[in-house]
């Protein structure tokens, strides 16, 4: 028989006689959740020291930086005497020539500063990445709420989160734990950009699979892939809001390659075993299939590297998607054949 509990009874708090006994320690608030994937909390450290870490001058950049420089001066001084020997033809050569600078410089400036605000923006995102991250960790309610405000304001000026948009300014005036309100704005804002972003992977990965295994020539898959690869990372950026020009493509692309780094060359939830056993039974069927399929897994990784770099959240409340998920075709191909 089970002991009769005790009955409650009242009592002095100075008795000295009263034993409070020490409870049992408390249930974290997330211990019911799947805990992050490893690979998915090496790439927030990566991005919190790494990719937020504070520029310093190297080497390279300081040569670069003095050929940059070299090269314009020459460029300056060679301008300046072409306008000096138009002057001194015709005056009128001369004014031309100076109108045509002037025009060329203004072009300069303009294509620099968008350039700046398109890095200055992936660098808001990165931040945004990173700082969503450490507030769900912490479950920081107050924090969460600052966040989650510039979350919204990143997607003011796009109808189609007008919806999400909606709902989560909702759930920030009736929830209060900072976690769960990081969640639904997950939800309902990032799931449909989400969606958008594995469609386009797995239509590049559909045209890189189908091309190489019917091109004739190494050297045309080569270029496919490679022209796929550089629009499907500056699709996905543009998608989540990034927009990158010439130099801002660059620090993506390198972003991208630091995650693929990191990852071990794998998208976070695949299997190694599952993509080698699908090139497997393609590559028994034809040569060129196996080789389709294998640049077809490759860009979809690639693409699943620049979904996690490129989006301004970590994947909290939804799981990250694999190569699996987005282009399952690539492991059915052998069997369809």
């Amino acid at each position: 028989m089970s002991e009769p509990r005790p009955r409650p009874r009242a009592f002095r708090l100075d008795d000295s006689q009263v034993v409070i006994e020490p409870q049992a320690e408390a249930i974290p608030a997330d211990a019911n959740e799947a805990p992050l994937d490893e690979a998915e909390r090496e790439i927030e450290i990566a991005q919190q020291s790494g990719m937020l870490a504070r520029w310093r001058p190297s080497l390279g950049a300081l040569f670069w930086s003095g050929l940059g420089g070299l090269v314009a001066l020459g460029l300056g001084l060679w301008f300046t005497q072409l306008v000096e020997d138009l002057f001194a033809k015709a005056q009128a050569l001369g004014w031309i020539a100076a109108g045509l600078g002037a025009l060329a410089l203004a072009a300069l400036l303009a294509i620099g500063a968008r350039e700046i605000a398109a890095i200055a923006r992936q660098s808001r995102i990165a931040h945004l990445h990173a700082d969503l991250a450490r507030a769900r960790a912490s479950d920081d309610g107050a924090a969460a709420r600052v966040l989650i405000a510039r979350l919204i304001a990143l997607y003011e000026r796009r109808p189609e989160t007008a919806a999400g948009r909606a709902e989560t300014q909702e759930a920030v005036r009736a929830i209060i734990d900072g976690r769960d309100l990081i969640d639904i704005a997950e939800r309902a804002l990032l799931r449909p950009l989400d969606a958008k972003a594995q469609a386009e992977i797995a239509a590049a990965a559909k045209r890189v699979s189908m091309v190489t295994a019917i091109s004739p020539r190494a050297i045309l898959d080569v270029l496919f892939v490679i022209a796929q690869i550089v629009f499907l990372i500056r699709r996905i950026a543009e998608i989540y809001g990034g927009r990158p020009g010439l130099f801002g493509f660059f620090k993506v692309a390198r972003s991208v390659g630091a995650h693929i780094a990191i990852t071990g060359g794998m998208a976070v939830g695949d299997s190694l075993l599952q993509q080698v056993v699908g090139h497997g039974i393609a590559s028994k069927i034809s040569a060129r299939l196996g080789e389709g399929v294998l640049n077809g897994l490759l860009t979809a990784r690639v693409g699943l590297s620049a979904l996690a770099v490129c989006r301004p959240a970590p994947f909290g409340a939804q799981k990250a998607p694999g190569v699996s998920d987005v282009a399952p075709f690539l492991f059915g191909a052998g069997k369809d054949r």
